[in-house]
């Protein structure tokens, strides 16, 4: 296994309770960093801090990150991994209601975890920031529409933000996964979750290890000419 030294480093994993957040978290603080997971449900854990948040609440995480500027004095990691499916369903059949929640948690919550914590980063004159998107944002899903649209979003907010900073020492990359076997599946319809195994060349799911393992490195100072890039995980599916 690879290793690395976070020692000394501050993270902060939104969505980090579960799935591939709580990978990410749990692969961070075994490398040493100090971990703080922001999630709608904050996990007991020995290994890390977990703080109730609310990804499109403002002053949500604005509260948060100053509880942890107060008690470690820095964020030099930021994980936006925080999102939720959404019903599968034609486009004329999906409640606007529920369209814009799962726009609002999946782009919208990025962009304001990272208007809050980009100048916490900026001050320091260095950082990493990771935000997972999706497969599903470069090619359009089926019957996930709002999905779809929210992680081409945040693809684009990445190569935004990627260049604003491209100058400093904070690093902005995004990772696209195809399905990966996690608890949000259940909120898909099997034949849904089929399909998706079904396009990849690789004929399975992949696991919330493998995607955390490609983070820890975009994560780390090897990632250093990486900026404003996407990395897939995809079991050979990506096409482009």
């Amino acid at each position: 296994m690879t290793s690395y030294d976070f020692s000394g480093q501050v993270a902060v994993v939104t969505g980090g309770a579960k799935g591939i957040g709580k990978a990410i978290a749990e692969g961070l603080g075994r490398f040493g960093a100090r971990v703080r997971v922001w999630d709608l449900e904050a996990p007991a854990s020995e290994d890390h801090v977990g703080q109730v948040v609310d990804v499109t609440d403002p002053d949500s995480i604005a509260a948060a990150r100053d509880a942890v500027l107060a008690g470690e004095g820095r964020i030099d990691v930021l994980v936006n991994c925080a999102g939720i499916a959404g019903s599968t369903l034609p486009v004329v059949e999906t409640d606007p209601a529920e369209w814009r929640r799962v726009v609002e948690v999946n782009l919208f919550g990025v962009y304001q975890v990272s208007r809050l914590v980009v100048p916490v980063m900026q001050k320091a004159g260095r950082g990493r920031i990771v935000n997972v998107a999706s497969l599903a944002g470069k090619e359009g899903t089926p019957n996930a529409s709002a999905y779809s649209a929210a992680k081409a979003g945040v693809i684009a907010f990445t190569k935004s933000l990627g260049k604003e900073l491209a100058t400093t020492d904070i690093r902005v990359n995004a990772i696209a996964p195809a399905a990966v076997k996690t608890a949000i599946l259940d909120q898909m319809s099997p034949a849904h979750v089929e399909t998706m195994i079904a396009k990849s060349p690789m004929g399975r799911l992949g696991t919330v290890e493998e995607v955390a393992a490609l983070t820890l490195w975009l994560c780390s100072e090897a990632c250093s000419f990486n900026s404003g890039a996407v990395f897939d995980l995809s079991g050979g599916r990506a096409t482009y």
